[in-house]
């Protein structure tokens, strides 16, 4: 069974740092298209970034500068670092796995997701 699990979400001042984490499980996704999203509350998914089984990668223009992802394919694990947080990043952070090798910043591109980890920045 194919398992995406977020981790490193939390409360942190306007200004701070995050680094998310997506373990994945259930098989390899070193050839995958990952990204990540995030719900702000009341508000539909929206795409914030992602990077192709050949890291490259793309933004959301609103983190674009301050959110850099990666992969660790030895680890099937996909990281977002979050700098110069703001309150309007408050969401809930998903993490999404692709069947294909490219990246993808629409969510109906992606198959897998995880259950998400809440990320609240205070001002």
């Amino acid at each position: 069974q194919v398992q995406l699990v977020e981790s490193g979400g939390g409360l942190v001042q306007a200004g701070g740092s995050l680094r998310l984490s997506c373990a994945a499980s259930g098989r390899t996704f070193s050839s995958s298209g990952m990204g990540w999203f995030r719900q702000p509350p009341g508000k539909e998914r929206e795409f914030v970034a992602t990077i192709s089984w050949s890291r490259n990668t793309y933004y959301a223009d609103s983190v674009k500068g301050r959110f850099t992802i990666s992969r660790d394919n030895a680890k099937n694990t996909v990281y977002l670092q979050m700098n110069s947080l703001k309150p309007e990043d408050t969401a809930v952070y998903y993490c999404a796995a692709a069947d294909g090798s490219s990246w993808y910043s629409k969510a109906g591109d992606y198959r897998y997701w995880g259950q998400g980890t809440q990320v609240t920045v205070s001002s």
